[in-house]
């Protein structure tokens, strides 16, 4: 049966890249705000499948990558100045390289850091070593939030006094605003994040078609939910249409998951956040509120200011924007490999640059 799935789905996928090639007349430039979309068009090859005149753009799509390189040295400094406490981190977060070192040196040199692969991990960590400070760094997009959330919930209700927690969460809607405001690259569609819009909804991007005239189309991450998202797109710009369709029906809704929602709007509240390459943009970041204060990691420490500076000759930040392709990167599959990468996009699992090397697209130039 599996191998007759497959042979079923290579048929619909070419049913589909023929629809698109019998559609398709203009030029179009997509960007998809999200790593697992872009390792799937890495993957299974569907940017080669696609007539020239469609452009894959990949944008700021993985949240380790968009953390700002000052927020990475402020990690950085915060663990050599603060000896005594543990930091619990999710581990594509160790290898991101700071201004002459990263995490996971820093953990080489004794600094007590630990990977956890839940939040709720950390409430373990604290609960065992009750003498000790334990600070996690929450880092994500809506659909890690809402988890950080309950953490933090269930933090305060066991009383452990001796956790904290730094939000570095970002909101994504903000930055597809940031970026068509910029008008440094030109956009003509998105297709949206799967996981993020089933927790805020597809109502979430209604801005985009009624005052930027762009679709967009949240669609799954299967390869056919993919080419799907992309005719569906295509389509809309051959007619002539600008709305706000949902591919990945089987998840996502208009208005969300209202629990998860709600629960991040308890425990937090927006603030202005800084993202790697793109800088500051109002009201797309995360911070706790005062409610919970105690349980604030930017509250109950001082922390040092982190170097916001890119390693010399690495392209994430115009990555990240849309701007440059990995294989554009002078550092690309060189200097810059997953065994000693210079920038987070090589780094992380959701990383545009570690998609175009794992799957060899574009060799290096």
């Amino acid at each position: 049966m599996k191998y007759v799935d497959e042979f079923r789905n290579r048929d619909i996928a070419k049913g589909i890249i023929e629809k698109i090639h019998g559609v398709s007349r203009k030029p179009v430039n997509i960007m998809e705000i999200c790593g697992s979309h872009t390792h799937s068009i890495s993957k299974y090859g569907i940017r080669d499948a696609l007539p020239r005149n469609i452009r894959l753009i990949s944008g700021p799509g993985c949240p380790v990558c968009v953390t700002s390189a000052g927020d990475i040295n402020r990690l950085i400094g915060f663990v050599r100045h603060e000896k005594d406490i543990i930091l619990a981190t999710f581990g594509d977060m160790m290898r991101v390289p700071g201004s002459g070192s990263s995490l996971e040196r820093e953990k080489a040199r004794g600094s007590d850091i630990r990977v956890v692969y839940s939040p709720a991990d950390v409430l373990d960590i604290a609960a065992s070593d009750p003498g000790r400070e334990v600070v996690f760094s929450a880092v994500g997009f809506e659909t890690t939030a809402p988890a950080v959330a309950a953490t933090i919930l269930m933090a305060q209700e066991r009383g452990l006094k001796n956790i904290s927690f730094l939000s570095l969460h970002k909101l994504t809607p903000p930055a597809m605003r940031a970026l068509l405001d910029s008008g440094e690259v030109e956009l003509d569609g998105f297709i949206c994040p799967g996981h993020v819009t089933a927790v805020i909804g597809a109502d979430a991007y209604r801005f985009i078609s009624s005052e930027y005239h762009a679709p967009c189309v949240v669609a799954g991450f299967e390869p056919l939910d993919v080419l799907q998202g992309i005719y569906m797109l295509i389509l809309q710009e051959e007619e002539g249409r600008s709305e706000i369709e949902i591919q990945y029906k089987r998840i996502v809704t208009w208005e969300g998951n209202r629990k998860a929602r709600d629960i991040m709007d308890r425990v937090f509240e927006t603030c202005d956040a800084s993202w790697r390459g793109i800088g500051n943009i109002p009201m797309s970041g995360l911070t706790i509120r005062s409610a919970f204060g105690d349980l604030d990691a930017a509250r109950r420490f001082s922390l040092p200011e982190g170097i916001d500076e890119e390693t010399p000759g690495c392209s994430c930040g115009s990555l990240l924007k849309g701007l440059t392709a990995p294989n554009e990167c002078p550092l690309f599959g060189k200097a810059c490999t997953p065994e000693d990468p210079k920038g987070p996009c090589m780094v992380s699992s959701e990383g545009t640059c570690a998609a175009y090397y794992k799957y060899g697209e574009g060799a290096p130039q």
